[in-house]
């Protein structure tokens, strides 16, 4: 049974950081990621990570903050999180797909954490 259980959510201030972390059980997947939705908006991608070139992608509104990074090893993918907004306030989601092709719409992706909330007080 396939089960990504996201760990590392809580409330920061404003230029905070925060360590997302991600521990996937079943198969080694070669695409993880991160999506996150904030209310009343559609969940966004932010951030995916390759296996095997270990090749990264990220959404414009976080390039050059968060740091996706994965433990092949420990089937765990990580979302480090600096110099953190209030916009940066949703749900965040670990995702997984068994391509190893990022992919930037939820619709790539077959696996789903359940969510972990960040949020960021101004």
């Amino acid at each position: 049974q396939v089960q990504l259980v996201e760990s590392g959510g809580g409330l920061v201030q404003a230029g905070g950081s925060l360590r997302l972390s991600c521990a996937a059980s079943g198969p080694t997947f070669s695409t993880m990621g991160w999506f996150r939705q904030a209310p009343g908006k559609e969940r966004e991608f932010i951030a995916a990570i390759t296996d095997s070139a270990g090749s990264t992608g990220y959404a414009d509104s976080v390039k050059g903050r968060f740091t996706i990074s994965r433990d092949n090893a420990k089937n765990t993918v990580y979302l480090q999180m600096n110099s953190l907004k209030p916009e940066d306030t949703a749900v965040y989601y670990c995702t997984a797909r068994t391509v190893g092709i990022i992919g930037r719409y939820t619709g790539a992706y077959s696996y789903w954490g359940q969510g972990t909330q960040v949020t960021v007080s101004s």
